[in-house]
């Protein structure tokens, strides 16, 4: 069985990390779990093996798939679903997560989670094809809110319904990513408090924050980059705190992705969560 996820903070596992935190995990100064993404290990074998199987035995793992393509109209993608299941029997993580995006096409492949229309129709097929990966996995996955930068005219839903809708038909939960709520909001004019405020923590099994770019468009504007590439803002540890006193402690990632710091840098943003995770809360 897996080790579940402690309510604590978390850090991606980069490779050039790896013996900083299996040396670290040794010494009980590691952070108190690890997230991957799957692709980067459906290799057979190899140093990526050799290296996770070792800090496996010290640390829950958390699988953050981004290959899925759970809203592409032909379905989750068949070759992925095979290697993430023998991947998950292989390392049994305590968690596995997806996007709540398409990225496949007829005959391609996309560099990138593409967002969906909150229609009626999205929803039944979104809420199948997660049906489909769960039956496969033999357990629930998380779904993840998206970075968004347009919306699609004419939705049936607004996201924060849709997603508790998602759930409520499927049986899965919910990664709460607090920079994507940030830069969404950002980019469409929302309110993020007040999405934030309106998700229901009942469902939310991990939260991720992150840093994002703020830059200029071509039209004259300025739109949110959702990089992971910087520290966690202040007004995303803000609303971090906010939910956490309202949902209780929950288990915590700092997702840096590009520009990735030393590893001192990646800690001390963690000690950053478990600071809050300790705080009191009211929920």
């Amino acid at each position: 069985l897996p080790r579940p996820l402690p309510a604590r903070a978390g850090t991606g596992l980069n490779p050039q990390d790896y013996a900083n935190v299996l040396a670290a995990a040794g010494q009980g100064t590691a952070p108190a779990w690890v997230e991957v993404h799957p692709q980067n290990y459906f290799g057979a074998g190899g140093p990526p093996h050799r290296w996770l199987t070792a800090i496996a035995e010290h640390l829950p793992l958390s699988f953050h798939s981004v290959g899925l393509s759970l809203g592409s109209a032909a379905g989750v993608d068949v070759g992925e679903l095979d290697a993430l299941a023998a991947l998950c029997r292989r390392y049994v993580p305590a968690m596995v997560s997806d996007h709540l995006s398409w990225s496949n096409g007829p005959g391609d492949k996309f560099p990138d989670l593409l967002p969906i229309p909150y229609s009626h129709a999205a929803l039944d097929h979104f809420t199948a094809e997660v049906g489909r990966v769960q039956d496969r996995l033999l357990r629930p996955i998380l779904i993840e809110n998206p970075s968004r930068y347009l919306a699609y005219a004419g939705d049936d839903w607004d996201e924060v319904d849709f997603l508790h809708e998602l759930c409520r038909r499927s049986g899965c939960g919910l990664l709460l990513d607090i920079n994507n709520v940030e830069v969404s909001a950002f980019n469409l004019g929302l309110d993020p408090v007040a999405w934030l405020d309106a998700f229901d923590p009942r469902h939310v099994g991990e939260i991720h924050v992150a840093g994002h770019a703020v830059k200029d468009d071509d039209m004259g504007g300025t739109i949110a980059i959702d990089d992971h590439g910087s520290p966690v803002r202040a007004s995303c540890w803000d609303l971090l705190a906010r939910f956490l006193d309202r949902a209780g402690s929950r288990p915590v990632l700092i997702e840096w992705d590009t520009d990735i710091p030393d590893y001192a840098t990646l800690i001390a943003e963690a000690a950053k969560a478990d600071a809050l995770l300790r705080a009191p809360v009211h929920a």
